[in-house]
């Protein structure tokens, strides 16, 4: 069993291949963890079961175009696949298309969060998981309001969401200013530090006797008949009798060479990690008018979030950086800690209707795509990586995969 890519899905999927008694070489062209998986917030969300793509987002996205410390920016260039993309994006942004992924997207959430705590217990991850809940906080009335109304739907779908007045909010988190219209308080929710779940996933697969390595570039896939032979590397060749391809933002570009679209585009998020300040968040939290995620750890503090759509660019944006310092100072008594200890930038791999790719590729008899898990890759790595493993064992998959297809953009 060949697994490309060694983020969260690549080891999750590892590990549940391994417990189902495959045999899993993982190939990763840095070091395990070192995508997105890396620098994210850590909060795992069923709460975010709402996709990107609803009524309205359009109209904020055209707003937003040229300005360029805004939550969501989409950076003006000649880009045909992107093009398309935001086209197929648009057409999904109504209600019909935006509950039918919510409760597509919710069970998933639901299941996985539940496996990573189970994973974390059973194997005695030392990744700083705790089952506080996460707050959305509003200092605009009007916006609370809507979305309160918005959070009602998320009950129809299995996420419970507790609404607190201005009061409560500042009962509930005296880290925040006063000046809060309220907050949306997610009692399922919960959170890790992203970066030590991973290395700790590694571990595990590595003591299950999965190999896994690192360093190694994935070049190119050699197709034999409906077949994939082998795939060489950096390292050399490899070959195996199922592979998956769980590359996040970078599958389209080696998916082409199998002749499949994925019309997957580079989301560019940002972050700051911080040693803790005195007056520490207790509760991580989305101050939602800046989309500015708040979440402190033990052995840490970090700001993120944000929304780029900026291709392969590798460029550290000093603007966007400076919005989330600034969103942070509007929301919180001590925004940022005494010390900056890293400032990163991460590419999340974006689907159209916010959905990720799960199921065998038509055409590839021996390939599973494992992709396109949008800003949520941490929150759904457990119940992916299980129906990978049911996959490819030929198990009765425990959640329906028709939302999911493959082929669904064809």
């Amino acid at each position: 069993m060949l697994i490309l890519g060694g983020g969260v899905i690549g080891l999750a999927c590892a590990y549940y291949l391994l417990e189902a008694g495959r045999g899993v070489t993982v190939l990763e062209q840095g070091t395990v963890g070192c995508g997105s998986s890396h620098g994210n917030c850590g909060t795992l969300t069923p709460s975010h079961a709402a996709p990107l793509a609803m009524p309205g987002m359009i109209g904020t996205a055209l707003r937003w175009l040229f300005k360029a410390d805004a939550p969501l920016r989409i950076r003006p260039r000649p880009d045909a696949a992107l093009l398309r993309w935001l086209f197929d994006f648009a057409g999904r942004c109504n209600w019909k298309d935006f509950d039918r992924a919510t409760r597509a997207k919710a069970p998933l959430l639901l299941r996985s969060r539940a496996l990573i705590e189970e994973i974390v217990r059973r194997e005695r991850l030392d990744c700083e998981f705790e089952a506080l809940g996460t707050l959305n906080v509003f200092r605009d009335e009007a916006n609370f309001e809507q979305a309160r109304a918005l959070h009602e739907r998320l009950a129809e779908v299995g996420v419970h969401v507790d609404a607190l007045d201005a009061q409560a909010t500042l009962a509930r988190e005296p880290a925040l200013k006063s000046g809060v219209a309220g907050a949306l308080f997610n009692p399922g929710d919960a959170q890790l530090r992203p970066d030590r779940y991973v290395a700790e996933l590694a571990r595990v697969v590595r003591a299950k006797g999965g190999i896994i390595e690192e360093q190694t570039r994935v070049d190119a896939i050699v197709r034999e008949g409906t077949r994939i032979a082998k795939v060489a590397t950096s390292a050399g060749d490899f070959a195996g009798r199922d592979v998956v391809l769980a590359l996040g933002a970078w599958s389209p570009r080696l998916a082409s060479q199998l002749d499949l679209r994925i019309p997957i585009q580079p989301g560019k998020g940002y972050s700051i990690t911080y040693t803790r300040p005195a007056l520490c968040p207790r509760i991580p939290m989305t101050l939602k008018e800046p989309s500015v995620c708040v979440t402190a750890w033990g052995s840490g503090y970090r700001l993120g979030s944000t929304m780029e759509f900026a291709g392969y660019d590798t460029t550290l944006n000093r603007t966007r950086l400076d919005a989330l310092r600034r969103g942070a100072a509007a929301f919180l008594r001590e925004p940022e800690g005494p010390a900056v200890v890293e400032e990163w930038y991460g590419w999340r791999p974006m689907t159209p209707d916010d959905l990720p790719m799960l199921g065998r590729a038509p055409c590839v008899d021996n390939l599973v795509l494992a992709t396109g898990h949008g800003m949520l890759g941490v929150t759904m790595s457990a119940g992916t990586g299980q129906l990978v493993s049911e996959i490819v064992t030929g198990s009765k998959p425990s959640l329906d995969l028709a939302a999911f297809a493959v082929d669904r953009f064809a």
